[in-house]
């Protein structure tokens, strides 16, 4: 079974979805591996490297796809245009990416015509089993650790108390805003380079991670706060009065910090606004902000994304895609991530790829298959339509071939355009007397850690 790493297509995007490393273990489990040519140069691995760990190099892209089963890539194929990635992909194909399928619905539907089984690693369910698949940590973290970096490298000051026979240099005070992945992380490194640190978060949990790297904790701790989390973990919506009280304590502390980290993402949403220009415009000259949530709008009022905006004298960092600044490491954990939920496809004694549906971590990540998109979380997907209890599928017969995949009965399917088969008719590709089973529902999963990276 032949599995295809390409080289990423997307502006800012210095990531590969497989190193070295990852491509032995899939050559031990019996795949070919063909890796487009430049693909791990950005990450400095080079066509060298995955040749010596046992893969081949496509001259191309189209090279590359040629009768792939399964496609492995950090970013979702480009649909359409000069750089389309998905025409002449055969139905079925199964492609595993981080999708951002909240904002990518056209594409998605573009997928769906085109008959990709799609899964976005994005969506992996937050549970125990499934950590070791777990991007969205494995990419904060990075970025948590880089925004500290960046800031600092605009920063006209050092971070730490320094004592010379020329007086004493103050240390920094740094401000995060978010104790999710990246924000702790962001104090950890804040407080490694000697910044006096402080951080801001809305679940009252947090104050003890907050105070264990050694920061101080930032909020209205009144009655309200402390019931301001629900038995599974999430944030409580708080009243007006909360709200107003929290803002000015926020705004009263930006005033006084050097530099503000903020890391706020609600999925499926614009970032929340948590830095208004009046704030900016609050801080001491030389003062530096770093959005991580620039992509999606921004925490800050004044933020540019791709840039770093100077306003009121203060430095605003906006840089895409944060992790990818650190693409050796970034890809380096990634495609562990991607080998680790690739292994829950692939049946090793088979050597071919077997999906059972029943798998929740399956269930929740996939959001493309047989011409529909599939992801209850999604703006059109509908509720699972009943499916028979067992069917025999066919071989899927493919512009570029037969496909052969042993899968259990697909996820039931909303409607996306008129190609799109009812669900209790729908056939997953498989090998011949193949038998698929009716899986349960899946349910989307949300952050625990209010919002933050």
């Amino acid at each position: 079974m032949k599995i295809a790493i390409p080289k990423e297509r997307r502006a800012n995007e210095t990531r590969v979805a497989a190193s070295p490393e990852t491509v032995k273990k899939m050559i031990a489990l019996g795949c070919d591996v063909m890796v487009e040519k430049g693909a791990g140069s950005s990450a400095s691995f080079t066509d060298e490297a995955f040749k010596a760990a046992g893969a081949t190099i496509g001259k191309d892209a189209a090279t590359t796809y040629k009768d792939a089963a399964a496609i492995l890539k950090v970013q979702k194929p480009i649909a359409g245009g000069k750089d389309d990635e998905i025409k002449g992909l055969a139905k079925s194909t199964v492609v595993i990416s981080i999708a951002d399928p909240y904002r990518s619905i056209k594409e998605l539907d573009a997928f769906a015509k085109s008959e990709l089984t799609t899964f976005a690693m994005d969506f992996v369910p937050r549970i125990t089993r499934a950590q070791s698949m777990d991007v969205l940590s494995s990419q904060s973290n990075l970025a948590g650790y880089k925004a500290i970096l960046d800031g600092a490298a605009v920063f006209n000051r050092a971070f730490p108390m320094m004592m010379t026979a020329a007086g004493t240099i103050a240390p920094a005070k740094v401000f995060i805003m978010g104790a999710g992945v990246a924000g702790l992380q962001a104090i950890a490194t804040a407080r490694r380079l000697g910044a006096v640190v402080s951080a801001t978060d809305v679940r009252p949990a947090s104050k003890e991670q907050v105070e264990s790297l050694g920061a101080s904790f930032v909020a209205v701790e009144d009655d309200e706060f402390k019931q301001a989390e629900t038995a599974g973990g999430y944030a409580k919506e708080m009243s007006d009065a909360y709200k107003a009280k929290q803002a000015a304590l926020i705004a009263e502390t930006i005033a006084k910090v050097d530099m503000v980290i903020t890391t706020a993402l609600i999925p499926g949403r614009p970032a929340p606004v948590l830095v208004t220009a009046d704030m900016v415009k609050s801080m001491k000259p030389g003062s530096v902000i770093v959005d991580l949530a620039v992509e999606a709008g921004g925490n800050c009022e004044l933020s540019q994304a791709g840039k770093v905006a100077v306003k009121h004298d203060v430095s605003i960092v906006g840089y895409d895609n944060m992790p990818g600044r650190l693409a050796t490491d970034a890809s380096s954990l990634y495609s562990r991530n991607v080998y680790n939920f690739f292994e829950l496809l692939f049946d090793k004694e088979a050597k071919s790829l077997k999906i059972d549906w029943t798998d929740e971590i399956i269930k929740g990540t996939c959001v493309t298959h047989e011409g529909s998109i599939v992801h209850p979380a999604l703006a059109h997907a509908e509720k699972e339509k009943p499916a028979p209890k067992s069917a025999t599928v066919k071989k899927a017969e493919t512009s570029t071939g037969a496909v052969e995949k042993a899968v259990k009965k697909a996820p039931a399917k909303a409607k996306t355009s008129s190609k799109a088969k009812p669900a209790s008719k729908a056939k997953a590709p498989a090998s011949k007397g193949a038998k698929v089973a009716k899986p349960a529902p899946a349910k989307p999963e949300d952050k625990k850690d209010g919002g933050s990276v």
